[in-house]
């Protein structure tokens, strides 16, 4: 299954983020994940919903949205032409010097920081594509995660 990114502009108050989610859990849809923000437009925020599907589950989804009072504009971003970055902290085992070294290594190699450093464990940020979020969490498995925090993908448009 392709996996989609829908941009919308929807009224920026209370239940929006509700009403959309409910609209996705009546029609059987699942979220991969969504980010809300504001946008630059006062009193619009935008919402990035990545989903997975065929053209007609996109197509459903984006007729549904449609519908809603609160969505100014529904929109699928061109998968060539699309910036998608996520946040993501991982907090590592790294009880001995030799792991520690490793870690930062990777973390270094990746663009990433270390925000934390404890006895026992190393926490590292890294903003990205989700592939390279996936590719450092695959690399940092072997020293043992112990927690994970993403955002979900954010994206925008390129001017081409």
């Amino acid at each position: 299954m392709d996996s989609h990114v829908i941009s919308t502009l929807v009224e920026n108050r209370p239940g929006v983020l509700q009403n959309v989610a409910s609209l996705f859990t009546r029609r059987g849809f699942n979220i991969e994940s969504i980010t809300v923000g504001g946008s630059e437009t006062e009193n619009l925020a935008r919402m990035v919903i990545v989903v997975k599907g065929d053209e007609k589950v996109l197509e459903q989804i984006t007729k549904q949205l449609n519908k809603l009072v609160d969505i100014i504009k529904v929109r699928e971003l061109n998968p060539g032409k699309t910036l998608k970055r996520e946040l993501c902290l991982i907090k590592v085992k790294a009880d001995d010097e030799r792991k520690r070294a490793e870690i930062i290594q990777y973390t270094n190699t990746f663009r990433g920081k270390i925000v934390d450093i404890s006895e026992n464990n190393i926490t590292i940020e890294i903003t990205g594509d989700p592939s390279k979020i996936n590719a450092l969490i695959n690399l940092l498995k072997s020293f043992g995660i112990k927690k994970i925090a993403r955002t979900g993908s954010t994206a925008i448009e390129r001017d081409i």
